[in-house]
């Protein structure tokens, strides 16, 4: 998609801190931080959020989650834990509408969320 800041990411349009990248995905440093360590992953398909996935996507998803499992053992945090989030919608504060996992961590999370 054309105007999709994330998608100009992946296509490196725009620079951005990227940490891992592969045929399916882009993981790169969030540029507004929610905590010490927060890295976002997307597909580099375009695809507006979670809900516009079905099954024959299921790869993809995982790819994604295993991505953001990686960064965090990349980024030391994956022994003291961490949060992977995919917000979808805008009650669900997806405030970029293209896929993507957040990977929080290097402070204590806590529940609920906000």
């Amino acid at each position: 998609m054309s105007d999709c800041i994330f998608c100009k990411i992946a296509d490196k349009k725009i620079p951005s801190k990227i940490i891992h990248e592969d045929d399916k995905a882009v993981a790169f440093e969030d540029v507004n931080p929610q905590a010490p360590t927060h890295v976002l992953v997307i597909p580099r398909k375009h695809v507006a959020s979670i809900a516009e996935l079905n099954a024959a996507d299921s790869g993809l998803l995982s790819h994604l989650m295993l991505t953001g499992a990686a960064m965090a053992k990349q980024k030391g945090i994956a022994d003291s834990g961490y949060r992977l989030v995919v917000n979808t919608g805008k009650h669900g504060g997806q405030t970029v509408f293209h896929l993507h996992v957040h990977v929080l961590g290097g402070r204590p999370m806590h529940w609920p969320p906000g």
